[in-house]
């Protein structure tokens, strides 16, 4: 059985397992659409601003069309952490195992991109979006499987970003790092266009402080990701979701995380006082873009990376290793915007 329910080791999990979504209609009532038995979609704020012609999402520096993405998750309500800075909602039973039927990766893809049409069919006729961007943005091209849950639980993983990539469409996988398995298996079938690993912390103490992670050997499974992640030769970022009061501390640390994963990027991206993680911290944990730039600007020299651009209304600031080719990409794009 993939996934667990308990800090526990993922061969011990012996906790009640579920085989469909719960309480389907508050995801609804939130913008989702389910697809299938586990996955799901929904229409990102940065895809409707784009295709009203207003600001981009911050990753069009890596070339994303934000108004051609899809966001979307093949494990809704299902993840083996808790974090305390998750603005989704935490339902009941989103640490149950699903133990139904996987939907195949082509029925998913099939539905998911049906869906994101029907999401977006209301702005054909919004006098502020032109008719070619709608159009473009009824064939989309990217995929952000980001949404909800952690995806590297979904054991088609590698087929599900084969087939994408079959259809001609890039692949933006973000994981905590807990399944570095699930990670082997891309690496050897099917790697994402973008991958990206996140750290909640730069030691094991704040790790579990800022994760709440269910699984017993986190922490080890995590180091393990960072390992693997070196030998992709996709772009890989490494995310930060910087905390203050929680885990916006140590650089030194966390330099030599990253250093181990040997990233071509590094996100050092602010926490959003939103969601349900209104109920976890305080305002006061948001931090500044000037916050954030005094800890990404210790961090670079710590790396000896070069900052490449930041974004105050996303709060991130973008770090790169000068000698990767995919940094040689982003600064042209950037240099002719």
């Amino acid at each position: 059985m993939i996934g667990l329910a308990q800090t526990v080791p993922l061969n011990q999990v012996k906790k009640p397992s579920r085989s469909s979504v719960g309480q389907v209609e508050r995801f609804e009532q939130a913008g989702y659409r389910v697809v299938g038995r586990h996955s799901a979609v929904k229409v990102c704020h940065w895809t409707k601003s784009a295709l009203r012609g207003g600001k981009l999402c911050y990753k069009s520096w890596y070339g994303i069309d934000s108004h051609r993405c899809i966001q979307m998750t093949p494990s809704v309500q299902y993840c083996n952490m808790m974090c305390v800075f998750c603005w989704r909602f935490h339902t009941l039973n989103r640490v149950q195992p699903f133990d139904g039927e996987w939907d195949n990766p082509q029925e998913i893809l099939d539905k998911v991109v049906e869906e994101h049409r029907q999401l977006l069919s209301g702005f054909g006729g919004n006098p502020k979006v032109s008719r070619q961007r709608f159009m473009e943005a009824m064939e989309p091209k990217h995929i952000a499987i980001s949404l909800d849950g952690e995806p590297t639980l979904y054991p088609y993983l590698p087929e599900l970003i084969a087939e994408a990539t079959r259809r001609g469409m890039t692949t933006f996988l973000v994981s905590n790092g807990t399944m570095p398995e699930k990670l082997e298996e891309l690496l050897n079938k099917a790697q994402p266009t973008s991958l990206y690993i996140s750290l909640y912390g730069p030691d094991k103490e704040t790790h579990f402080k800022a994760s709440k992670p269910l699984v017993a050997d986190s922490w080890e499974r995590l180091l393990r990701s960072l390992e693997l992640m070196k030998r992709f030769s996709c772009r890989k970022v490494i995310r930060l979701t910087l905390v203050k009061e929680v885990n916006m501390h140590s650089p030194e640390k966390y330099a030599q995380l990253i250093k181990v994963a040997s990233p071509d990027f590094v996100e050092c991206k602010g926490y959003t006082h939103v969601g349900e993680s209104q109920k976890r911290l305080k305002r006061e944990n948001m931090p500044t873009i000037q916050d954030i730039r005094e800890f990404a600007e210790e961090l670079r020299g710590l790396l000896r990376f070069s900052k490449v651009v930041e974004d105050d209304v996303s709060r991130v600031v973008l770090l790169a290793d000068a000698s990767s080719p995919w940094y040689k990409q982003v600064a042209s794009r950037l240099l002719s915007v």
